[in-house]
């Protein structure tokens, strides 16, 4: 890779229509589009978003894992597309309620690579949001059905009060929807196999009721009680920034990251990394290499990089920090050098144990 490769990829995010959208990811996120319009999400990082900026602007994350290889990944896939995919999501109206399927039934029924396991970091919630997250009680695939048929699944929803700051969990299997009034942060694996159980009754552009998935949803539901509700994180001080980290799963590590005064450097540990702004801008840089991101603007780190720079003009402004699949004893590791506890690491770890 030569240096005039080795640079902070800006990516150009993707805009997508949602019956449950608003005009908040153009109004209030900077995003490109028409304000009038429902806007869902927007997908900040995944394998077709093109690049906004230097040598390689114009080029797809899938064009640069042919061009750079080893050079973009590290030591992940070059032949399968970018492992996860980050969005912006502003929720008006309900989502539906669904589920999605494990990388074994993905592959084996829908011949995709991967399913979904995701999280979600909570921008902005109003007051009386919330989440679906599971049953209210044990169930069956049997009663399942019956209650799609019969309209009484509303009746085991189990829903979450949310607010902003907080983080969860949603391994592949976990029914959930989310609510009105919640702009989130998401992170999941790079796949779109979603099975809608339940619509509220709603059509769609073409008025029409949108399709559900109520079969393949019996396949893969996790049947047990809901006991989860928000990630209990962990802050901690290492090499002059605060750190907290929220998710620590092998799909991906999502922290959020406050620079305290000096310039943040983060290794690539042979990893690509995505850096997403917050409400500050940063100046990100790679060897001699910066850029700005604006207010919710997203770049992507070339494994080859080894290292990146992120300076906030604004004062302990905070960012986002992804790191694709990964071992999540690196996390712990971290922990253990800043002097957490061991039992807490564990307990932390815990949270996203399979």
């Amino acid at each position: 890779m030569n240096g005039q490769s080795i640079y902070p990829l800006v990516i150009e995010p993707k805009e997508t229509p949602a019956i449950w959208g608003g005009d908040a990811l153009v109004k209030q996120f900077g995003k490109p589009g028409d304000p009038s319009e429902k806007l869902g999400e927007s997908w900040e990082c995944w394998d077709e978003n093109k690049i906004a900026n230097g040598a390689y602007q114009g080029k797809t994350i899938a064009q640069l894992r042919e061009i750079l290889g080893t050079q973009l990944m590290g030591n992940l896939d070059t032949h399968h597309l970018f492992p996860i995919l980050t969005k912006i999501i502003d929720a008006r109206d309900w989502l539906s309620v669904q589920v999605h399927p494990d990388d074994a039934y993905a592959q084996r029924v829908e011949h995709q690579q991967n399913g979904k396991t995701e999280c979600w970091y909570v921008l902005h919630a109003e007051p009386d949001a919330q989440l679906v997250l599971g049953w209210t009680q044990d169930t069956s695939r049997a009663e399942y059905l019956r209650r799609v048929q019969d309209g009484s699944l509303g009746d085991i929803l189990r829903r979450v009060p949310i607010k902003a700051g907080q983080a969860f969990y949603l391994p592949a299997g976990s029914l959930h929807a989310i609510g009105a009034g919640i702009i989130i942060f998401e992170t999941q694996q790079a796949s779109d196999l979603t099975y809608r159980i339940f619509d509220w009754n709603r059509t769609g552009a073409d008025g029409k009721p949108r399709e559900l998935h109520v079969d393949k949803a019996a396949d893969v539901l996790n049947y047990h009680r809901g006991v989860h509700g928000a990630i209990e994180p962990i802050t901690y001080h290492l090499d002059d920034m605060e750190r907290t980290v929220f998710i620590a799963d092998r799909r991906f590590t999502v922290e959020r990251i406050v620079a305290q005064g000096n310039p943040a450097s983060i290794p690539t540990d042979g990893r690509p990394l995505i850096v997403m702004a917050l409400e500050h801008p940063l100046e990100v840089s790679v060897e001699e290499n910066a850029v700005k991101l604006d207010r919710y603007q997203t770049a992507l780190i070339p494994a080859a990089a080894q290292w990146c720079t992120v300076l906030a003009p604004a004062e302990n402004a905070p960012f986002m920090f992804v790191t694709p699949p990964t071992h999540p004893e690196n996390v712990a590791v971290r922990l253990i050098a800043a002097g957490i506890d061991q039992d807490r690491i564990d307990r932390f770890m815990a949270q996203f144990a399979e």
